[in-house]
């Protein structure tokens, strides 16, 4: 059994999940902003205090009432964006009451596409996991584990086809710095044929660290936000980012005072210099008929 919990990943090509109950987008957002946003959710629990991470820590391992309300919370925050990438959610254990939560959080905030990314499979005690949740359908997706001790991972996907194409990684980064850095070399190597880059998740460390101290610093990228995102109930560090391209043309940025996790979601808007003025994005492309 323990062997199965520590089986070897691979990176694979995948297809996003299908959330039946909403319609899919065809077109790229009216206005031509495309809005993001990056949340460790901590699997739905509400911690509010450092001493919470005591006193609740059995809520890592068993079911709570206070999840579910604490889960809608997310999602109807959620409902406002249209690219969201997940961290620390559960795939569907005991602890979650077998719920699915990046599932379930694509059904609260009517996103037609999710994908669960499973980083650490303990079974039925734990399901560790990133998420993306999209109103546009991928024309790529991909599942990398990352270098380091198991358990954690980056989703590779790409808007689009061609020099037009946004290419997205998101990504929860480990706690150590020698091994953040050699996840972010392994990212930087497969990002190259990217134009316009997004890098979003949380990353546990600074922005002046990942673009001039890491393997990220030749890509030219900006941090939009530098405000703190951690811990939640009284931010000092930033460690949660939304990395862009500086092609990419910014519309608001803003972390949101939402403390329902321990860390503050980051929100961004982007605009592509083609869609600028107005003109429909080239990009897209409608998802075929299932």
């Amino acid at each position: 059994m323990l062997r199965r919990w520590r089986k070897t990943r691979a990176v694979g090509l995948c297809d996003p999940q299908i959330n039946p109950h909403c319609s899919p987008e065809t077109d790229w957002p009216a206005d031509g902003l495309l809005r993001l946003l990056s949340f460790n959710v901590q699997v739905g629990i509400n911690t509010q205090r450092y001493h919470h991470y005591l006193t609740r820590s059995w809520q890592h391992v068993l079911p709570h009432a206070g999840r579910a309300g604490n889960l809608q919370r997310i999602g109807d925050l959620l409902s406002d964006f249209d690219l969201v990438a997940l961290q620390e959610v559960d795939g569907g254990s005991l602890r979650s009451g077998y719920i699915n939560q990046v599932e379930y959080l694509a059904q609260q905030g009517a996103f037609p596409y999710w994908y669960q990314q499973l980083n650490r499979n303990l079974g039925r005690f734990a399901q560790h996991s990133n998420g993306v949740l999209s109103r546009l359908r991928p024309t790529l997706l991909e599942d990398h584990p990352l270098p380091g001790p198991p358990g954690r991972g980056a989703i590779f996907l790409r808007l689009g086809e061609g020099e037009n194409a946004l290419g997205v990684v998101m990504m929860h980064l480990a706690l150590g710095a020698r091994t953040r850095t050699r996840q972010l070399a392994y990212i930087r190597e497969r990002v190259s044929e990217f134009r316009h880059l997004v890098l979003m998740g949380d990353m546990n460390t600074h922005a002046v660290d990942l673009l001039e101290d890491s393997p990220l610093r030749d890509l030219g990228l900006i941090a939009p936000q530098v405000e703190a995102t951690f811990p939640s109930w009284r931010p000092q560090r930033c460690l949660d980012h939304i990395l862009l391209s500086s092609e990419l043309e910014l519309g608001r940025v803003h972390v949101l005072s939402q403390p329902i996790s321990d860390h503050l979601p980051v929100a961004v808007e982007i605009r592509l210099p083609e869609a600028q003025n107005g003109a429909q994005m080239p990009m897209l492309k409608t998802p075929s008929p299932e």
